[in-house]
């Protein structure tokens, strides 16, 4: 196999949903990486593995919902810290947690948390993990039984181990966030999380303290009966991935099953939104 590379550089408006969307889609190809960039994100994908009509059944292109653009490249032999270090600056939510990629030093951080670089999405670079962050450094969660649901790279699962949640479910539908969630895990010493490749039907039967999701407003409220059905009294739900003007919406489907809202985060227009049951 040959160490070239092909780079697609995606131009996307709107960019936050759409490149979500596009990953999603790139993810069932062989592209292995993913970098965010100013006005979208690059995929890279070895030459051996791609073929000429490699985008020709992915849905989004042909959406009249948004605008994308895309330029590709050759390229020999990607060095992926290299690139890494370019696009990746390490994450510091409020002095207390530090998010960085191996090849960054260690900080003094109450909670240091090492994500191999591999995707920039999920990192602590978006507003709305960085949000779930600022959720959990509050939040007392020593011995609640958690579930990270739309878990990304398990960001969110491994803080919460590093705070004293216990037992952990990271759930994730897609194959490269369930690979990398686990490898994160391990690579931060957890040894209470087991990562699950899925969607919300695997919440048969379960029940936690605990719940943090961190997806979109439209799956949010598609599962949102689920969540409360498997969440203990008392227990805390954690939500982002929408904007303020989508609250109303979150809300009412808290509320009228029986959540209480207590306190919200906002950055740049996103939301995260904290209810107990």
């Amino acid at each position: 196999m040959s160490n070239i590379y092909l780079g697609y550089h995606f131009s996307i408006e709107p960019k936050e949903l759409g490149s979500e969307i596009l990953i999603a889609e790139l993810g069932e190809k062989p592209f292995e990486s993913f970098i965010e960039t100013d006005n979208g994100f690059s995929a890279y994908i070895q030459k051996d593995l791609w073929s000429e009509d490699i985008l020709e059944d992915i849905y989004l292109l042909k959406s009249p919902e948004f605008t994308i653009s895309y330029t590709v490249e050759e390229i020999d032999q990607v060095n992926w810290n290299e690139e890494w270090e370019k696009n990746f600056e390490p994450i510091d939510v409020d002095g207390k947690c530090h998010v960085r990629a191996p090849f960054h030093p260690k900080t003094d951080a109450e909670f240091d948390i090492v994500i191999e670089p591999k995707m920039s999405f999920g990192t602590g670079h978006h507003e709305t993990t960085h949000m779930m962050i600022q959720h959990l450094l509050e939040t007392d969660v020593e011995g609640m039984k958690t579930l990270d649901m739309g878990c990304g790279t398990a960001i969110l699962a491994i803080l919460a181990e590093m705070k004293g949640a216990k037992p952990i479910d990271a759930i994730d539908i897609d194959n490269w966030c369930y690979l990398n969630s686990i490898e994160n895990a391990d690579r931060n010493n957890c040894h209470e999380i087991t990562v699950y490749e899925g969607d919300a039907e695997l919440l048969k039967g379960k029940k936690y303290d605990l719940i943090i999701a961190n997806i979109n407003r439209n799956i949010l409220l598609n599962d949102m009966q689920q969540y409360v059905d498997c969440l203990n009294k008392g227990g805390i739900l954690l939500l982002s991935g929408f904007y303020n003007e989508d609250i109303p919406f979150i809300d009412a489907s808290c509320t009228e099953k029986g959540l209480t809202y207590v306190k919200k985060f906002e950055r740049n227009n996103w939301v995260s939104l904290k209810y107990v049951n």
